[in-house]
């Protein structure tokens, strides 16, 4: 864009944030000169832009009331990636030092949709859920534990993504064409309760119909959708993102790993990888010993170990490897070589 007509679009912008702006204001904000702001100003009136002059002492310009943007030009793909963009942003708390500004930014860019695209969107946003809490990261280690080498987006497009989200919002019944993990392909009928975000990936919890039985389906596998006539009763207390992670932990792998660690289910479900642990909080012993704390016996099924050590060294928790035996030998491997960096100096 030319450095002069990109001057142009923040007197504007300046102008739309309301009030009036004395000419030495938008000069120093603009970086130019009072002259050059009032010819910038002028040209804004040459595109009908009912930029309003004020005289006097306190004088300057403002907008005339009633000016309205013109409608954002953006597509499907693009109205998605800058909502969704601004939502995984203020959840991730990368925008948490510009306050409300991602919240006002989604609410600019909705008005000025199409109402279409305004309505799919808000059922988008509506019918969203995250595994992670506001402000969480995943955990170390997470990453490639399940051993997965798929390449490709995994973002859903907006042909999949808007219908899925309206059915889900108005409890309509769905015909999805499906790729599943070792390439066939079927055509179910489901009941949608929900769309998860999770680790990168994208799912639909839904009843299959076709099926009889509650399932968890990756969106970007999913070709083709069709709303189907008539409407369904969701569960009274269906939770989509604890089903999405509650089918992904008990997804079968090359190791399933059980361990009995001193802590709260809380506090384990914080620092182990969501959607590969079950965590269940065990009664204490009565014989036990005092002052012990809670356990919990915790379930993981991976197709690689390496990773395990490091992530149970964070937990600063006592822990027991119940199996496999493997994964003892990596954990004292692991305990070895951080003794031995303890008692290394660094050479003078």
């Amino acid at each position: 864009m030319p450095r002069p007509l990109g001057r142009v679009l923040t007197l504007l912008e300046l102008l739309q944030s309301g009030g009036l702006r004395t000419v030495t204001e938008l000069a120093d904000r603009l970086d130019v000169d009072e002259r050059t702001v009032r010819r910038y100003a002028q040209q804004l009136v040459d595109l009908d832009v009912p930029v309003e002059s004020v005289r006097g002492r306190y004088g300057g310009y403002r907008l005339g009331p009633g000016y309205r943007m013109p409608p954002l030009m953006l597509n499907d793909d693009e109205a998605l990636a800058v909502l969704l963009g601004l939502v995984a942003g203020r959840r991730s708390g990368l925008t948490a030092a510009t306050g409300t500004a991602s919240e006002t930014a989604t609410a600019k860019i909705r008005r000025v949709l199409p109402e279409r695209l305004r309505s799919g969107l808000d059922a988008v946003l509506g019918s969203l859920a995250f595994t992670e809490p506001p402000g969480g990261t995943t955990t170390a280690g997470a990453t490639g534990a399940t051993g997965a080498t798929e390449t490709g987006s995994t973002t859903p497009g907006p042909g999949v993504l808007l219908p899925v989200a309206d059915a889900v919002r108005h409890h309509r019944p769905l015909s999805i064409r499906y790729t599943a993990a070792d390439g066939g392909r079927s055509e179910r009928v489901v009941h949608p309760y929900g769309i998860v975000a999770h680790a990168d990936r994208w799912y639909l919890t839904a009843a299959d119909v076709t099926a009889g039985e509650d399932r968890t389906f990756r969106l970007d596998r999913v070709t083709g959708v069709r709303v189907l006539p008539g409407s369904f009763e969701p569960p009274a207390d269906v939770d989509p993102a604890r089903r999405v992670l509650t089918g992904l932990a008990t997804v079968p792998y090359r190791h399933e790993v059980v361990l009995h660690v001193q802590g709260t289910a809380d506090h384990l479900h914080q620092r182990l990888p969501a959607g590969l642990v079950v965590v269940t909080e065990l009664p204490s012993p009565d014989d036990g010993p005092p002052d012990t704390g809670p356990c919990c016996r915790v379930e993981l099924r991976v197709e690689r170990l390496d990773w395990l050590p490091a992530v149970l060294a964070s937990l600063d928790r006592p822990f027991a490897v119940e199996r496999p035996d493997e994964l003892r030998d990596l954990v004292a491997a692991f305990a070895e070589r951080l003794a031995n960096s303890a008692r290394k100096s660094v050479p003078s």
